[in-house]
């Protein structure tokens, strides 16, 4: 019955939240409520849409976000292309079974891209 979610993100500044998703980290700007002055706005990247909205100081609060991606090596390389800083300076497999990384936004949302290890992948670990 569920076809998707779309995770509101909150920013301190929209202006400055568009570039680094648009420019830093390949996202597409979908949508925005005003041409001039946007207060609400839409990522997207493949299957993935963010949404956006500023939020004054009181209401903000860290929010996490897991990306299911293909290959996290290559984003991770592409990221750090582009200079973007993750908390790691490697892709790692995880107890758990997975391969990620992480980073955080502008306004300190956590967002991770991993995937899934293989079996094969498992028992290596």
């Amino acid at each position: 019955m569920f076809k998707a979610t779309h995770p509101i993100l909150g920013t301190r500044d929209i202006q400055r939240a568009i570039g680094f998703y648009t420019q830093q980290l390949g996202f597409g700007l979908a949508f925005q409520d005003h041409a001039d002055s946007p207060n609400y706005v839409g990522f997207r990247r493949d299957a993935v849409e963010l949404h956006m909205q500023f939020q004054f100081e009181h209401e903000m609060g860290t929010i996490r976000l897991r990306f299911l991606v293909e290959d996290p090596d290559a984003l991770f390389d592409e990221y750090r292309q582009r200079g973007v800083g993750c908390t790691s300076n490697t892709v790692q497999d995880r107890p758990w079974g997975t391969r990620e990384f992480a980073l955080y936004d502008l306004d300190r949302n956590a967002l991770t891209f991993y995937r899934n290890l293989t079996g094969a992948e498992k028992e290596r670990s």
